[in-house]
């Protein structure tokens, strides 16, 4: 908060993006890895699972998810059986939802990273004594870094800039889910262009800012061909 304008909005997508970004990297990091060095014949068809978010309507897809996370839906029943709460309306479901909804923005910049590296340095580590896992930490991870930096920067701009999906997972809780694109939708229907204007901005900003440091990424950490 400053002055009288409310800023949380602001703030939550921030802490919103930051652990959308950590989650997918870690669900990211395996399945692109898999995607990028199996031969296997559903591959196509995770693939096409993996990169639905990017065709389908946001509202649809946050339809879903709000009925995947209602307290007689199974998920949102064992949430709510654990945690007393529940999933559908809450900061929780909004990662859930925010992790799905920028899958693809974390796994296919990895998935071509990892294509890039290939298998060669993964088998000169493993003459060499690594583990598989040791081998992929070691070596391949730091020659895809272009590939990291490229989809945790995506996926934290995507993840800022949601509506549809936040919208019909979250609603418009203030402090909760309220997050910035709502906020501005909110300000523009009360015609407070004002307000509109500073939380656009500051989204304007952060986007530009946000290819910026994607563009720089590409040119000073080129992916290394194994």
């Amino acid at each position: 908060m400053t002055g009288s304008f409310d800023f949380s909005p602001l703030w939550l997508s921030l802490l919103l993006a930051a652990v959308t970004t950590f989650v997918l990297l870690i669900v990211a990091t395996p399945l692109a890895w898999w995607l990028a060095s199996t031969r296997s014949r559903i591959k196509v068809v995770i693939e096409a699972i993996t990169a639905l978010p990017l065709v389908l309507p946001p509202t649809v897809l946050g339809f879903y998810l709000l009925i995947l996370m209602s307290p007689t839906a199974p998920i949102g029943n064992f949430w709510r059986t654990l945690t007393g709460s529940t999933l559908a309306f809450s900061f929780t479901g909004l990662v859930l939802a925010s992790v799905i909804y920028s899958l693809p923005f974390a796994v296919q910049p990895l998935q071509t990273a990892f294509e890039a590296v290939g298998r060669g340095p993964v088998e000169a580590a493993a003459t060499l004594g690594a583990s598989p896992f040791d081998a992929f930490v070691t070596v391949v991870s730091p020659l895809a870094l272009r590939g990291y930096i490229t989809a945790a920067v995506l996926s934290f701009a995507h993840t800022i800039g949601e509506f549809g999906v936040v919208l019909m997972v979250g609603g418009s809780i203030p402090g909760r889910t309220k997050v910035i694109s709502i906020a501005i939708y909110e300000h523009v229907e009360t015609i407070d262009y004002a307000s509109a204007h500073v939380l656009s901005g500051a989204m304007l900003l952060l986007s530009f800012c946000s290819l910026m440091l994607v563009f720089i990424a590409n040119r000073r950490f080129p992916v290394r061909i194994g």
